[in-house]
């Protein structure tokens, strides 16, 4: 049943809730789960430094959250050797995608991704009326010759990459993906979506250049920072681009104990260090154990293992994860 004062668009519409929480599968299941593993959080946590920021920050928390960002785009700027006016702050990846495809595709206008990459994106470029079109997988990786193959066929205002990749964990070489972006189309804008790319080696990420108009790239505190549930994030990108997010954002959107957690964990890098250390050791062992389990587990360069081919009857798979 729709609501006849929606717009055209919303009616078409269904009503969704894209990711169910662990809590309410255990919930209908009747029974925990011994991991928690469906949405790639970061169970060591955030810094205790962000924690204890956050804490002192609840003081004021009668106040509205900065509405620039503004230290933390500083410090993101001054990190990277940028300016501020090239740092966009939001409501973690999830939030800004949604704000780009807004400033970017009106209805009917098309973008490109993959076919079974991150979902996110397809349901704000629906949600906005655009037309999406998908390229697959190549050897379990995004291909980026297909996508901007398709992207010159169908005029794409946008098309999107995730490197590394959710959800095959696969990732390229910082050459290949700068390859791709010397080959966007005139009219089109890359969207880099780098929500792993710490857990990556330094080599898969082609240098920061925000005097290029053709790409934004992404990144967030929910995965290596371990703050998922604070939903901070932000953009990279050509001052033209970046401060264009001023235009249609919600200004009030991220807050204070958010910024106040995400500058502590973005300076803390030791606690980062070795953050990523545990993850790598606990990759390993997420490996093995598929390996031990006769799975085929993919290579991967973030902070989950996909395994494939899997080689047990269905009424077995129901029975390993009862």
């Amino acid at each position: 049943m729709t609501d006849p004062r929606q717009t055209a668009r919303a009616q078409t519409l269904p009503a969704t809730v894209p990711f169910v929480a662990p809590e309410r599968m255990e919930e209908l299941r009747g029974a925990p789960f011994d991991a928690r593993l469906g949405a790639n959080e970061l169970s060591f946590g955030p810094s205790p430094k962000a924690l204890d920021a956050m804490a002192q920050s609840l003081n004021g928390v009668w106040k509205y959250g900065e509405p620039e960002n503004r230290d933390l785009r500083l410090a993101i700027a001054a990190r990277h050797g940028i300016v501020p006016e090239s740092v966009t702050v939001g409501e973690g990846i999830d939030g800004l995608l949604g704000n780009l495809v807004r400033l970017y595709v009106g209805p009917g206008e098309t973008v490109v991704t993959s076919a079974g990459s991150y979902p996110t994106f397809n349901y704000h470029v629906a949600g906005f009326g655009g037309a999406l079109h998908t390229v697959p997988y190549k050897n379990d990786h995004e291909d980026p010759e297909a996508l901007i193959s398709k992207a010159r066929e169908v005029g794409a205002k946008l098309i999107y990459l995730s490197n590394p990749n959710n959800p095959m964990g696969s990732v390229h070489a910082a050459q290949t993906v700068q390859d791709m972006i010397e080959a966007v189309p005139e009219g089109c804008l890359m969207i880099l979506d780098e929500a792993y790319s710490e857990f990556a080696l330094e080599s898969t990420r082609p240098a920061i250049d925000v005097t290029d108009k053709r790409v934004i790239r992404f990144r967030t505190f929910s995965k290596a920072y371990g703050m998922a549930g604070a939903r901070i994030g932000y953009g990279i990108a050509h001052p033209v681009v970046a401060t264009a997010f001023d235009k249609i954002r919600n200004h009030f959107g991220v807050n204070r104990m958010a910024q106040a957690g995400a500058l502590a964990a973005f300076e803390d890098r030791d606690y980062l260090s070795e953050t990523l250390e545990k993850v790598a050791q606990g990759r390993a062992k997420i490996i093995q154990i598929a390996q031990d389990n006769g799975l085929t587990p993919l290579p991967s360069a973030t902070n989950f293992v996909a395994a494939a081919r899997l080689p047990l009857a269905l009424a077995d798979a129901r029975a390993a994860v009862a």
